[in-house]
């Protein structure tokens, strides 16, 4: 897998199709830039140079053991420094749950490098206590059982996935990291801020598709649609659950594809996108 490095860390990514479209996709919290393998094929079949990309900490990305090595900054940093080092100008940024607020934090310290956004259940404000609640017991689990964990991990390495079900060996890919290194993912992000505040969420003026569901705490719709009314140019769009867009993901795929031709349509005063309308 390709990789380069960032402030003396080696970042892991991967390239999908080719041209001028690019889109970056950004994985969820403690998993790999694989869960977005199959959005990444289907949107480079439509004729966009798709990148995934593990964070440091995450996937096969260098893997420090340091807290002050993880944060929200720092993650959108190493974003940044990939479309650097790929001499792209310009793309959609797309993320999941912790990805989704990773790529808020792009469109903050790097507007004119986001074409668009498209975020799915973004963590906001109404998260935060379920996300304590959720979290916290891993975080001590990590950091406090790492024999018992670090057992774990030697079990699931012996589980052969070349040829499972893919969300299974996406699963497992999280259970065989090392916990020490995902004990650190936690502690950093735990006592950093979440996302961008709402005085700087309110001037992000790329198009956004913000995409929500009702079933889940830790990802409340509410901050979905919250997101929705202080972004000026973002529409919302409602899956069935969690899993819609790995079980059964044509209609958003579907959806993410309409909005990314959108972002590259040119408008006719030479301006960035033809996608700048809000719905709410």
């Amino acid at each position: 897998m390709p990789s380069f490095k960032h402030e003396g860390r080696r970042i892991a990514y991967q390239e999908y199709g080719d041209g001028p479209r690019s889109c970056v996709l950004i994985h969820g919290l403690l998993l790999s830039q694989k869960m977005h393998r199959p959005l990444a094929r289907a949107l480079a079949k439509g004729g966009n140079r798709v990148i995934t990309v593990d964070l440091l900490g995450h996937g096969r990305s260098e893997r420090p053991r340091d807290m002050n090595a993880y944060s929200m900054g720092q993650f959108a940093g190493q974003v940044v420094a990939l479309l650097d080092h790929l001499e792209i100008d310009e793309a959609v940024v797309a993320g999941t749950s912790l990805g989704a607020n990773v790529a808020l934090e792009v469109a903050v310290m790097a507007p004119a490098r986001v074409r668009g956004l498209v975020m799915e259940m973004p963590v906001l404000d109404n998260a935060l206590l379920a996300c304590a609640i959720a979290f916290t017991p891993l975080m001590v689990a990590l950091t406090f059982g790492e024999p018992v964990m670090r057992l774990l991990q030697q079990v699931t390495r012996r589980v052969p996935t070349a040829d499972g079900p893919w969300l299974a060996d996406v699963a497992l890919d999280t259970l065989r990291q090392h916990p020490g290194p995902s004990a650190a993912v936690l502690q950093g992000l735990f006592f950093g801020r979440v996302a961008p505040p709402k005085s700087e969420r309110r001037l992000v003026e790329a198009p956004a598709l913000v995409i929500g569901h009702k079933r889940d705490p830790v990802h409340p719709f509410s901050d979905s649609d919250a997101l929705v009314g202080e972004l000026p140019n973002a529409r919302l769009v409602r899956a069935d659950s969690i899993l819609e867009l790995r079980t059964s993901p044509e209609r958003l795929t579907g959806e993410i594809a309409d909005f990314l031709d959108a972002c590259w349509k040119p408008t006719r005063r030479g301006g960035r996108t033809a996608a700048r309308t809000r719905v709410a």
